[in-house]
């Protein structure tokens, strides 16, 4: 993790390199950043983070991985990434799922995992509701695994578990009105033996949402910073310093790193969306009470990204079979910036299938 030589980059190149990384430029209908999948929580808003990179949903599933959300995912990638979100050890699974609910069971380590992830496949054989295969689940799996419920009357799998283990079942998830079903995945690969390819997720968040460190990484994937630096890539990293913060990104992006510009664009991007899930939040937004805002623990709303900085946040609701946005600007907005939120509010609009907007800006 060192570097013959320091390199300093400064907070704007570090955003600008971002932006272009996302494909915001809206010049792929698959940007690469779909190697990180597109997280959908609240449901429906990855269809907005689509949009706003002009990408499609053509080819792509939704899952539960990263942290056990559910996210869009290309289906092609999906045995990889079953292979490469596969616990590394005992440790990293124990770490993955230990809850007070289920101390005795997280114990289980990666037995945990396949025990949990065979009982999917046992019981998703066509389309379910999620309740329905929790009950066959918590069945299926060692009691250790699952809690007593006084509400259901019931033991249930631990939630944290289930979630994280749906993927290594190849179990698809999809919102049905005020709920969730679930059903098996078209292509149906084996629950992983090993993990594999571990380190290419990494290398995917340093290229899109780096420079970052061991621990970000770790974050974002769910996981421990120990479980990151056991298969931190090699030498074909680039050490930076970012405001005095040591950093790492692949060697093929230092280039573009050191060249990027602030584009000319404004966004509308919802909650949840990719570029919102780097962990230095503190680069993203420097204003803590700004950070608060827009990353709020339940109800989040989305960000206004105007050139590669956040400098609001919006809200939508519907309004018949029209939809009313309002955009809430951290200060003042240009006349040129104010006509093009209203064109990407007519792109969300869009993706919400609504067939009319109006735009409110605050202040």
């Amino acid at each position: 993790m060192s570097s013959a030589r320091r390199v300093e980059v400064s907070r704007g190149q570090v955003l600008a390199h971002r932006v272009a990384a996302h494909g915001f430029d809206r010049s792929s209908p698959a940007p690469g950043v779909l190697a990180l999948g597109v997280q959908d929580t609240p449901y429906g808003s990855a269809q907005l983070a689509l949009a706003a990179r002009g990408a499609s949903r053509e080819g792509l599933d939704l899952v539960w991985s990263f942290r056990g959300a559910p996210h869009l995912h290309r289906r092609a990638d999906l045995p990889a990434l079953a292979r490469a979100l596969w616990p590394l050890d005992d440790t990293d699974a124990t770490a993955r799922i230990d809850t007070a609910v289920i101390r005795e069971g997280a114990r289980l380590g990666t037995e945990a995992f396949r025990v949990t992830a065979e009982a999917f496949r046992a019981a998703v054989t066509s389309q379910m509701s999620k309740g329905d295969v929790s009950t066959a689940v918590s069945a299926a799996v060692p009691e250790s695994l699952t809690y007593w419920c006084e509400r259901c009357g019931a033991r249930h799998v631990s939630g944290l578990l289930f979630q994280q283990a749906g993927l290594f079942g190849a179990v698809g998830v999809a919102p049905r009105g005020n709920g969730t079903v679930l059903a098996p995945l078209s292509t149906r690969y084996p629950v992983p033996a090993v993990a594999a390819g571990t380190g290419e997720l990494v290398r995917a968040y340093l290229r899109h949402l780096g420079p970052a460190t061991p621990a970000e990484v770790a974050k974002f994937l769910g996981t421990k910073p120990a479980v990151v630096r056991a298969v931190w890539p090699g030498g074909d990293l680039s050490e930076v310093w970012v405001n005095g913060r040591r950093a790492w990104l692949p060697a093929s992006e230092l280039d573009a790193l050191l060249s990027a510009k602030g584009p000319r664009l404004v966004r509308l991007l919802p909650p949840g969306d990719p570029f919102l899930q780097a962990r230095d939040r503190a680069l993203l937004v420097p204003d803590k009470s700004r950070e608060r805002e827009i990353w709020r623990a339940i109800g989040g709303p989305g960000a206004l990204l105007v050139g590669s900085e956040l400098v609001g946040t919006w809200r939508a609701r519907a309004a018949g079979r029209g939809l009313d946005l309002t955009v809430t600007p951290f200060s003042a907005l240009s006349a040129s910036v104010r006509a093009r939120v209203e064109a990407e509010a007519a792109t969300v609009a869009s993706a919400r299938g609504a067939t009319d907007v109006r735009v409110r800006i605050a202040g």
